[in-house]
């Protein structure tokens, strides 16, 4: 029994050629806009970001499009892309569908469309330009493409539906839908075909670098399969170390390998390693798998000082060591200059609260027991070390302890009006705790300046008030952030 369906297979193989790992894909959307197979009046194509969900819709209308697909007296399809992403307003967005689709009728009225400020003011302009009157027109088919839809600026709610709703108007109109992820009302119409188009997979990522334009020229004293064998087993090697940067999408994952593979090779072209040995490569090129700044130096340097001091702050605590070193003041002084000064107070809050007992927190930070606002309050943290004339060591060069979350917070809450300069404030008035305090709360701990401690790993939510966590940043450290505002972070210290 024949098949009903007439799809052009010629231009179906040569697109299945230059799209690989998407024959799937191509072969259900020549069959859901083709004339002569199984079209319909709504498509929606969904799938997260490079996933070929554009390029592969255009390049089928294209081919779809082109005089090779048809015959004299075969159907004919045409059709018109909108990238959604290009219109400021909706009103915008309506006009250039107009526009687009005079342009690909080459309608003759072109100079004669007004304003398109609605949707059915764009019903009426489409109803005009796609009327067919011919026998051979009446099998045609029109495709109107929405490109990132889903992207679309000022669009009011209806939007959707009401475009949904042109091909139940026009006759052989075909509306495709272009989105990341659909909701299960998108279009409030019943029985709208979708098409997903997948992430890709390991094995697909290797076979589509495996292909021209992705392939790289042939290595010194190398054969070119020798060549490609290693570009193969390189790409699989990129794609397990940097699986979450680099493999989210292909583009990501082809520069990462145009990045590395002229460093990874540099022992081939020297002739110190052979193209066969991989194994030895990949050891002696596993410094560059593992610094950002080859894959993105410019936003490696943009957040460099931040990442040096946390990394000094937790060399410094580890060392227990008190003594100064150029690293650690000049990573002080980033860090003053690149944190908030919520952030900054929340940091000295943990640093007393990991190197201060809990039972001197009343007597050093109450102004209940001082009796008047204290500027420096240093004589109160004084007078207790008097009293600990037993300590050997002093208490800033021992490891933080662990806090709860709330005692630091009280501890912000106490030496705010202290630290902060706001005379003009009434004196009686407590300081409160506001919506900045979690954001920098959060930031500290993203950065690793705050470190919670206990639980499964460290999970947990971070503005549990019974969490457990201590600072992650030494005595040089914090001692510069503490002076960036006027700060003495010893005066406040029991030794």
């Amino acid at each position: 029994m024949a098949s009903i369906f007439e799809l052009p297979d010629d231009l179906l193989a040569a697109l299945i050629e230059s799209f690989p790992c998407r024959d799937a894909q191509i072969r259900a959307l020549a069959t859901l806009l083709y004339p002569r197979a199984a079209p319909c009046r709504n498509l929606i194509i969904h799938g997260t970001e490079a996933t070929g969900k554009s390029a592969v819709t255009s390049r089928l209308l294209e081919a779809l499009s082109s005089p090779t697909a048809t015959s004299d007296d075969a159907p004919l399809l045409n059709y018109a892309i909108v990238k959604s992403v290009e219109c400021v307003t909706a009103r915008h967005l309506y006009e250039r569908v107009v526009g687009q689709v005079a342009d690909a009728l080459q309608w003759e009225g072109r100079g004669t469309i007004g304003r398109c400020e609605t949707v059915a003011a764009l019903t009426v302009e489409l109803t005009k330009m796609l009327k067919y009157d011919q026998p051979r027109e009446r099998d045609s088919r029109f495709v109107l493409v929405f490109d990132g839809i889903d992207r679309q600026r000022e669009a009011p709610p209806t939007l959707l539906p009401a475009l949904a709703r042109l091909s139940e108007i026009i006759p052989n109109l075909t509306t495709i839908f272009i989105l990341t992820a659909p909701s299960p009302s998108l279009l409030r119409v019943s029985s709208a075909p979708q098409l997903y188009f997948p992430p890709y997979t390991k094995p697909e990522y290797i076979t589509i670098l495996s292909r021209p334009p992705y392939v790289p020229q042939s290595l010194p004293n190398t054969t070119p399969q020798e060549t490609a064998d290693l570009w193969a087993r390189f790409a699989a090697a990129v794609h397990d170390a940097l699986a979450k940067p680099a493999s989210r999408s292909l583009p990501g994952l082809a520069r990462a390998c145009a990045a590395l593979w002229p460093r990874f090779t540099a022992p081939v072209a020297a002739g110190t390693h052979r193209a066969r040995e991989f194994t030895k490569l990949l050891v002696a090129a596993r410094a560059y798998f593992q610094d950002e700044a080859v894959l993105e130096p410019g936003i490696t340097l943009a957040r460099g000082p931040v990442s040096t001091v946390a990394k000094a702050g937790e060399k410094d605590t580890r060392s227990n060591n008190g003594g100064s070193s150029s690293s650690s003041s000049s990573s002080s002084k980033d860090l003053a200059v690149l944190l908030p000064p919520t952030a900054r107070l929340l940091l000295i809050a943990a640093y007393l609260a990991s190197h201060n007992a809990p039972r001197h927190d009343q007597t050093i930070f109450s102004t209940w027991h001082s009796g008047r606002k204290r500027r420096g309050g240093g004589g109160i943290a004084h007078h207790i070390t008097k009293k600990a004339k037993h300590r050997k060591i002093a208490r800033k060069l021992l490891g933080p302890s662990a806090f709860v979350l709330e005692r630091m917070v009280a501890i912000y809450a106490a030496t705010r009006r202290e630290w902060v300069n706001d005379d003009n404030d009434a004196g009686d008035n407590q300081p409160t705790v506001d919506g900045d305090v979690g954001m920098a709360i959060a930031t500290l701990a993203s950065l690793r300046l705050l470190i919670r401690v206990g639980g499964a790993g460290g999970a947990g939510d971070t503005m549990d008030r019974g969490g457990k966590w201590r600072v992650g940043v030494g005595w040089e450290v914090i001692r510069g952030v503490g002076r960036s505002m006027g700060v003495e972070v010893e005066e406040w210290l029991v030794e």
